[in-house]
């Protein structure tokens, strides 16, 4: 039985992963304008749709933190069992969200075990419960596995175990975008780049090989250092790569969950402030 504090945490999570998807434009990634699902492959309302079905598993998430009460490799079977069910349960109301579901737990289990953490304090207390294997994990390789194996990228667990880098790269750029006076989906997009512009993204990797990644990461640092989001001359810049991305068919999804760890951190203080 979950408690008041875990649905909401859950609720936050989810809220932080529809706040993602609502965001346009975004270079390879579904957004509103994805009714056909256009390149993406990926259905923006069916995206939206699915994203609620997380919310059982990750409130499941942040009881079993809280009655573990400690970061051990017994609740990090407990939260790879219920990730397992949560993705069956995602497929059946029409897929999507894995990695974002991997991003999203840690974090929410995190949150759970440190009520008062803050910011990057969520990202080191995720980082000590990625540390243990999840020995209850199919022995099959996946794609990210595959990706780490062939070109030696972090991968998904690879940016867990380092306490999600990225997640708090995107933190401090959404910090700066708002004391630029930037609104807040500009900011919310400027906090995007600044991750595909670095992340060895696996799923990027896997169809578009290095060279791929390299373009879109040379992308992404490019419509940055036109001004962002915000500016003229950086939307200009923005749309095109956008266009060029959805041209190729690349989808930098690993960005996109990353986007959402950090977005449901960044939720964090005023969730705890409501009583």
């Amino acid at each position: 039985m979950t408690s008041r504090e875990d649905d909401v945490l859950a609720q936050a999570a989810v809220a932080a992963l529809t706040g993602q998807l609502a965001l346009a434009p975004k270079p390879g990634l579904p957004d509103p304008r994805d009714l056909d699902a256009r390149a993406t492959r990926r259905d923006h309302r069916g995206l939206r749709w699915s994203a609620k079905a997380l919310a059982p598993g990750l409130a499941a998430m942040a009881a079993a933190a809280r009655r573990t009460g400690e970061p051990t490799p017994r609740l990090r079977a407990e939260l790879g069992a219920i990730g397992r069910c949560t993705e069956h349960s995602v497929g059946l109301a029409g897929g999507g969200h894995r990695g974002a579901l991997w991003t999203l737990g840690l974090l929410v289990a995190a949150a759970a075990l440190h009520p008062r953490a803050r910011g990057a304090e969520v990202a080191q207390a995720a980082k000590r419960i990625a540390a243990h294997p999840d020995r209850g994990a199919p022995r099959r390789p996946s794609r990210g596995s595959t990706v780490s194996a062939r070109y030696g990228a972090a991968g998904a667990r690879g940016e867990a175990r380092a306490g999600f880098p990225h997640v708090r790269r995107a933190l401090d750029a959404l910090a700066t975008a708002r004391f630029a006076g930037a609104g807040e989906a500009e900011a919310r997009l400027d906090a995007l780049l600044t991750v595909m512009s670095t992340l060895q993204d696996s799923e990027l990797l896997y169809t578009a090989g290095p060279l791929g990644l390299r373009h879109v990461q040379a992308g992404a640092r490019g419509v940055l250092e036109a001004g962002g989001a915000c500016t003229g001359e950086g939307r200009a810049a923005l749309s095109a790569f956008d266009a060029d991305l959805h041209e190729r068919g690349w989808s930098p999804r690993g960005s996109a969950g990353l986007l959402a760890g950090a977005l449901f951190v960044d939720s964090l203080p005023d969730i705890r402030a409501t009583p």
